[in-house]
This record gives structure tokens, sequence and C-alpha cells, in this order.
């Protein structure tokens, strides 16, 4: 078992062993050092906190760094809580946890923010199909009918209308983890996973 925090970095391809071309994205994964473990006599929950991204000190307030320094971490700029189930009842403030925990061939979801795309219509947003282009017809990318007109005369409550798409949690399971490298502290997973470049991942076990 195994969870940790990175940033994506992009995709490409690799070639297995058999000659197929394998797409992957490529996440910078870690270390990711221990600064806190929860329990429920003292935090009402079970929970083992991470730390990603080291930063200059001034980019964070007093508490934040004097809670990284209780831990003995230096600054980091995400910090990210898993069930101790995910890391392991061993794992004690003060342990880093790096890339060393996967291993090629496991099953990991990975939880990102969706890129971000703004206000869109329902043909965008909601997959909805146009409406007709000939004899004056004025209903061509309008959403048409949003409800009843006597009864009960209002708009009911998740009607799918045009909106702000995207930037949102979006987590994409059964990822493959295709190779771990613990030298530059990357991970290679098969398929796309959420967000942009640069983009803030969590990857759990599925």
């Amino acid at each position: 078992m195994a969870a940790i925090i990175g940033k994506k970095l992009g995709m490409t391809q690799i070639f297995a062993e058999d000659g197929k071309r394998v797409t992957v994205t490529v996440i910078e994964a870690g270390p990711c050092p221990v600064v806190q473990v929860k329990t429920p006599e003292n935090d009402g929950y079970s929970a083992v906190q991470l730390a990603f991204g080291q930063v200059r000190p001034d980019k964070l307030s007093g508490p934040e760094l004097g809670h990284l320094k209780r831990a003995g971490a230096g600054a980091h700029k995400h910090l990210a809580e898993f069930s101790p189930d995910e890391l392991g009842d061993e794992v004690s403030v003060g342990d880093v946890v790096t890339v060393e925990t996967f291993t090629s061939g496991e099953f990991v979801r990975v939880t990102g923010t969706s890129k971000g795309k703004g206000y869109q219509g329902t043909i965008k947003r909601h997959n909805f199909k146009r409406g007709p282009k000939s004899h004056g017809s004025h209903n061509i990318r309008q959403p048409g009918s949003i409800g009843a007109a006597a009864y009960p005369a209002r708009v009911m409550k998740g009607v799918r209308m045009s909106g702000r798409m995207g930037n949102a949690q979006v987590t994409q399971r059964g990822l493959q983890i295709i190779d771990a490298d613990p030298e530059r502290n990357l991970l290679l997973v098969q398929g796309a996973v959420p967000g942009g470049v640069n983009g803030i991942v969590i990857v759990r076990p599925e």
C-alpha cells in the first residue's frame, strides 16, 4: 500500500517489451515528509499528513512554518491527509514517503483539479444536441425547454444548463503504474490524469 503527493509534468510515450506503444503520464512524486499523525484521542479521527513542494520560508505564514518545523521538515507548499490504511500503521512523524513504495503493475487512482474551461453552453458542457438550422429556426444552440409552464411554475433544481465548466476535483481510477524512478522521483502512469501541466495530484492505491 502506498500514497503520495506529486506534480503532473506532462505526457509521453514508451515502448513495452513486446513493441507496443504505451501512452503514459509523468508525475514528479515526492519526496513527501510525514509532518503529522492524527489519532482519535487527540484529533477525533485517524490520518497521516504529508507535505510536498519545497519553497522559500518567506512564502509561508508563521503558523505554517511552525507546524512544519515541529515535524523537522523544511518549508513545503502543499499538505494532504491520507488514511493510515493507505500508508501503513507503522508510519511516524519524520519519515519520508518516496516513489520506492510503488511497484510496476499495481493499480492506483489519481486525484487532481481539472482544467478550467470558463463559461460554456449546454452543447459543450452537457453534450446537448443542436436544434435545426433551416426553416427560420432560431433554436440552433439554445438549451430549449427547462421545465413545464403552469405546474410547478418554477425551474426544478438540478436542470442542466450553461455555466462554469471544469476547475473541479476529479479522480481517475484504474490507472496502472508502468514504471517508478526513485533517483528522479518520477512515476509513469498509463493513460491521462486530471489537470494541466504542473498541477498537483494525489496518488492513492486502488
